[in-house]
């Protein structure tokens, strides 16, 4: 994991928003795949220009799969 400055990981047209962000803007992570490198960038979307975490593809998958879980315990 590494914190790199947004603009610098991937270009503008790469990021999308997550699908969980909230419609008013204020709590939004964008994410950008990397696969030239294998890994994910994830900004926050109100700050575009500013740090963003570098993981791998991997531990974003653990951590996807993690919510999944998470979600559908009774």
């Amino acid at each position: 994991m590494t914190y790199r400055i947004a603009t610098d990981v991937a270009p503008e047209s790469a990021w999308f928003k997550s699908s969980y962000s909230e419609n008013n803007g204020t709590m939004c992570v964008e994410i950008a795949h990397l696969p030239h490198t294998a890994q994910v960038g994830i900004r926050d979307s109100k700050n575009k220009v500013g740090p963003a975490l570098v993981v791998p593809v991997t531990a974003w998958v653990a951590f996807i799969e993690q919510i999944w879980e998470a979600e559908y315990v009774i």
